[in-house]
């Protein structure tokens, strides 16, 4: 699946399994994720945790200014209930730097709710969220469900969005 945001008329949206991300879209979601959640957000962790090959992938892509080829500026990870959660789940949200302040982080949790439907049909959907962000996630319906706790020297809060 393959189709451009209106909120974002300049973003393909793409939906991958594990085994059908190319060895470049695979290579571009750990660097973004690496830059973001390690680099940008001064995090040691292990980001590459045995999950993605269970994960369905939301990849956002546009042409880079100057460049030849599109580059990954907003990505997700999406699981089917019981992976992560007992709920479906959304996880490793994140947008370049680049592209922030311009609606794409709202476009992509959008795009990854509608698509966590599209895939497994309405149902509720957990996610584990930064607590600095409760409010962003609140904005689409997340619910902070009072499970607060730490991941990886962060503070998080389950959230649950339902139908």
């Amino acid at each position: 699946m393959s189709e451009t945001s209106p909120a974002t008329p300049d973003v393909q949206w793409k939906l991958a399994t594990f085994d059908s991300l190319t060895a470049h879209e695979l290579y571009a979601l750990l660097q973004l994720r690496t830059e973001v959640f390690v680099l940008e957000q001064n995090c040691v962790f292990q980001d590459m945790d045995g999950a993605d090959n269970q994960a369905v992938h939301l990849l956002g892509t546009q042409r880079a200014t100057g460049q030849e080829g599109e580059q990954l500026v907003a990505y997700a990870r999406l699981f089917p209930a019981g992976v992560k959660f007992v709920e479906a789940s959304i996880g490793r949200v994140v947008t370049s730097h680049a592209t922030r302040g311009m609606g794409l982080g709202h476009t992509l949790i959008a795009r990854a709710v509608a698509s966590v439907h599209t895939l497994w049909g309405l149902q509720p959907i957990r996610i584990g969220a930064q607590a600095r962000l409760k409010g962003y996630y609140g904005q689409h319906g997340f619910v902070d469900v009072g499970l607060p706790y730490v991941e990886d020297g962060i503070d998080h809060l389950e959230m649950l969005w339902n139908p």
